[in-house]
């Protein structure tokens, strides 16, 4: 009898434990997301409205979203900075994803976010008065998250004028850290081209491909690479590096989805040579290294493509060894960019560091260039790189339209995402642009196993429209016939505010008013 009790106990605790197991094995999701475009240098046509978009596509897919538009350096300081505490004692079951969208700039190796009150006169001024991305990063790596994604939707052209020694442009290359994706919406040392909205290329892809459900990180930003550059005809270029396996889905795909068609193998390691060569091109792109570069530059010298992939190949390579550079952090290793890159991007990055070191600036005579890890680059690739950013849609490369990639590469885009009318604009500081949320299929899915975020009327109405109808001054659900399931009345807390209702579609106002980045108990409280 007691031998039985003890057991029905053991079995007892056993059962207890496994349940709690289960319910802490929930997934929890959060995100930043930042949309900085009221610069006072010049201000960005899309990077509120791609932060609006960026947003209520995360929190369709379950994440507990914070956000802000136009945020000044404290205010900018303290959203990073509340953000890392916030995922430090989220628990391993945690995903947490940032993403920024606004303009950044880079110096001797690091990435710097610029808030839209930063005044730069000159190369000094970046680290004084922009916020060191690595600073974030290193602390969300090593937060023991299951996994954390960085966008840095902010590759853009520098607006400032600056005294001094010149920057290179675009984004520096940088590995991340464990359980780390990293992304820019162009490749390192590149810069996207100007867009007019309502959203930006890079954004509008993103969000289309979290949305098309079922496919893992990797395949999300590859193919959203793909998309940038069908939109831009190869003008943009974004870029990923990820340094964790864990599976991770935005969305599921219910048993009944029809098939999107794509075949990741081929995509992903059939050699070149057995497509043809636009298909080829296709899929260096999707894969973005140097070795798929390589093997299309070897397979079709002549293809009309061959000019951008070099300068493609020529630019990460360029931007490989630079980052090899900073990391050996020696005389030696400067010395050695100079010699292969003497008029390169990051020439002037070398010479500042070299002083910051009491080293001569210029190797030696009888310096001989110390191995980077890198073969180091031909001849037709040191002419790419004699300038300091690179722009895919410069009219001086000549370079061709490429063709849009093959169907089982990249399938259309959903018709009713396509052309996206623009966002509305609440009248309350800070409060992100709110698009008018286009439902995902019915077999589109949130992951039973996703934590329930805050309420929110996006992911609680995935499958309907969600939109802020001016005309009504109401935040309208409409089921996919058509037919309308509520309307909130926008002026529950009284005119000029965005409201209640708003809020319920909105995520967390992060506001400079609060130094910590705690937000209000809703928008109108700004």
């Amino acid at each position: 009898m007691k031998l039985r009790l003890v057991l029905a106990l053991l079995f007892a605790a056993l059962l207890t434990g496994l349940s709690a197991r289960a319910a802490g094995a929930a997934e929890k999701r959060i995100a930043l997301v930042i949309g900085e475009a009221a610069y006072r240098a010049k201000p960005l046509a899309t990077a509120a409205n791609d932060a609006g978009l960026i947003a209520q596509t995360l929190q369709a897919a379950g994440f507990d979203v914070a956000g802000a538009r136009d945020l000044d350096g404290e205010g900018l300081r303290g959203a990073f900075r509340d953000f890392v505490d916030k995922a430090g004692a989220a628990g391993p079951e945690t995903v947490a994803f940032v993403y920024f969208s606004g303009l950044a700039l880079q110096l001797d190796g690091e990435n710097y976010l610029v808030p839209v009150d930063a005044e730069i006169s000159r190369d000094a001024d970046i680290g004084l008065r922009a916020i060191r991305v690595s600073d974030y990063l290193k602390p969300l790596a090593a937060a023991g998250l299951k996994a954390a994604v960085v966008v840095l939707d902010a590759a853009r052209a520098n607006p400032f004028t600056l005294a001094g020694q010149p920057i290179a442009g675009g984004l520096a290359l940088y590995e991340p850290g464990p359980a780390l994706l990293l992304a820019y919406n162009a490749a390192p040392g590149s810069i996207a081209p100007e867009e007019a909205g309502p959203y930006g290329a890079y954004a509008h892809a993103l969000s289309e491909m979290i949305r098309a459900g079922g496919m893992p990180l990797g395949q999300v930003f590859a193919e959203t690479r793909l998309r940038v550059a069908e939109t831009t005809k190869g003008a943009e270029i974004p870029w990923n590096s990820a340094n964790f396996s864990s599976a991770f889905l935005f969305f599921e795909r219910t048993a009944g989805a029809p098939a999107r068609g794509v075949d990741e193998s081929a995509l992903q390691t059939r050699p070149l040579a057995q497509f043809p060569a636009q298909d080829a091109y296709a899929a260096a792109v999707a894969r973005d290294t140097i070795s798929g570069y390589e093997e299309f530059c070897t397979r079709f010298p002549g293809d009309p493509q061959a000019k951008r992939v070099r300068l493609l190949l020529a630019a990460r390579r360029e931007a490989l060894i630079w980052r090899r550079a900073r990391l050996l952090d020696s005389a030696d290793a400067y010395w050695s960019y100079l010699r292969r890159y003497p008029h390169g991007p990051h020439v002037y990055d070398a010479r500042r560091l070299l002083a910051a070191r009491a080293f001569m600036l210029e190797p030696p005579q009888a310096f001989a260039p110390i191995d980077m890890g890198y073969p180091p680059p031909p001849p037709e690739e040191i002419a790419y790189m004699d300038r300091p950013v690179v722009y895919f849609d410069d009219p001086g490369y000549g370079f061709v339209p490429p063709p849009p990639p093959p169907a089982y590469f990249l399938p259309s885009p959903p018709p009713d995402f396509v052309a996206l009318p623009p966002p509305y604009v609440a009248p309350d500081a800070y409060v992100l642009p709110v698009p008018t949320y286009v439902p995902v299929p019915v077999y589109v899915v949130a992951p039973a196993y996703v934590a329930p975020p805050p309420p929110n009327a996006i992911f609680e109405n995935i499958h309907n429209s969600v939109l802020v109808d001016p005309g009504s001054n109401a935040l309208v659900v409409r089921n996919p016939e058509g037919h309308t399931l509520s309307s909130t009345a926008l002026t529950a807390v009284g005119a000029g505010a965005a409201g209640a209702a708003i809020g319920a579609a909105l995520p967390h106002v992060i506001s400079k008013k609060f130094g910590t980045g705690a937000a209000p108990a809703n928008p109108a409280a700004l």
